[in-house]
């Protein structure tokens, strides 16, 4: 390796661990479950997945997925425009559009790849697009890619919204671009209020319900929990976090679909998802469609768990959602719990800079419909531990 790139590449890991900002990777020896293994120790309660509803794991997926890669094979062997496009593709994106009630889907292969597709495709250089502070990183990138200008505004803060809106009167399109429940925080997007403001300056919008997706509005989304759904122009939902599979999806007006299929240079140039992935977001969907069981064990460990933490004195920040962080503010305390709850058997990462911002560290939980009671229970235990092991208490 070229000497000059490798010493630098060297030197910016060892500030980063020098700040307390490196993160190691964890390998699961096991399935994504409540309690995995890590490094030969088994039985560790899970508490940093995105698998909201269990669904990675649920037999009804796998036996999709199986019979699938049977049927289809293992890979789709092309791009969509081109071969790519299998019938199963086509029957998932119809499948999508009517859960989320609108006219048409488009699956690209991942939400961060939906919002690189999405938001520089129907942009240009006379527009403007106006984001959350907090958005993101996708939307962030997504938005870089675009021409247009930008205009970032106050989290969740519709004056600042309006004031963005007041000063971009003379582009040719406005585009509002928020996240439905943002991912570090687990507060929820004012959308209501948001579209009364779009409509009444001329501007589209857009969520991006990654978080939203399986937990909100049955499962539908923010927009639907809202009863908002058919005055977003955009709705962008995951396919990998509570659906439990992989990819993300576009959903909106058959104009706007159609016009992805022409321009979005990630359905465009990249191959498309393999059938027994297809097949086990359709079983996911169903499944989500007809029983709202898991949907409802999920928000109801969500209140346990939140319960349970303030009655230990931590803080919770804003969550109104099953994202939970442990707000602790410096970083070096923060990994150090992490590691210290490890200790304890759980697994609940520390959030740093510059995924949040400096100072704002956290442990980021993640109760699921996985988890059982005495999971729950176990673990605030394990926080109390730890936090007296830290010094927090």
């Amino acid at each position: 390796m070229n000497a000059t790139l490798n010493g630098w590449l060297t030197s910016q890991i060892d500030k980063l661990k020098e700040q307390s900002l490196y993160k190691e990777q964890l390998v699961l020896e096991g399935p994504c479950n409540n309690r995995i293994t890590i490094a030969g120790r088994p039985g560790i309660i899970n508490l940093a997945s995105n698998n909201y509803l269990g669904l990675a794991n649920h037999p009804k997926l796998v036996a999709a997925a199986c019979e699938a890669a049977g049927k289809w094979g293992a890979g789709a062997g092309a791009v969509r425009p081109i071969t790519g496009t299998l019938q199963i593709h086509v029957d998932l994106e119809k499948q999508l559009a009517a859960f989320k009630h609108t006219e048409a889907s488009l699956v690209f292969q991942s939400g961060f790849t939906s919002n690189a597709g999405v938001i520089p495709t129907i942009t240009d250089e006379n527009d403007v697009i106006l984001t959350d502070e907090l958005n993101h990183a996708s939307i962030i990138d997504g938005v870089r890619l675009s021409k247009a200008q930008r205009k970032i505004y106050k989290h969740c803060d519709l004056s600042s919204l309006e004031e963005g809106l007041k000063a971009s009167a003379a582009a040719a399109k406005r585009l509002i671009i928020t996240d439905g429940v943002f991912s570090m925080d687990g507060d929820i997007a004012p959308l209501p209020d948001m579209v009364k403001l779009a409509k009444a300056y001329d501007a589209a919008v857009m969520v991006d319900d990654a978080h939203g997706s399986g937990v909100m509005g049955g499962g539908r989304g923010t927009a639907y929990h809202f009863g908002v759904h058919e005055d977003v122009d955009i709705q962008l939902g995951t396919l990998s976090k509570a659906v439990g599979v992989m990819g993300g999806y576009i959903a909106g007006s058959r104009a706007l679909i159609d016009w992805l299929t022409q321009r979005a240079r990630p359905f465009l140039f990249s191959t498309a998802q393999p059938a027994p992935v297809v097949a086990a977001i359709m079983a996911a969907i169903e499944l989500m469609e007809k029983d709202t069981s898991l949907t409802d064990k999920l928000w109801e460990n969500a209140a346990f768990w939140k319960s349970g933490l303030k009655g230990l004195g931590f803080d919770t920040g804003v969550s109104e959602t099953p994202i939970t962080p442990v707000m602790i503010g410096d970083e070096a305390t923060a990994m150090k719990f992490q590691r210290a709850l490890l200790n304890e058997g759980v697994l609940a990462l520390a959030i740093v800079y510059p995924t949040v911002a400096a100072g704002k560290a956290r442990i980021r939980t993640m109760p699921s419909a996985m988890h059982s009671r005495e999971d729950l229970v176990d673990a605030l235990g394990a926080f109390k531990r730890a936090a007296e092991s830290v010094g927090l208490f």
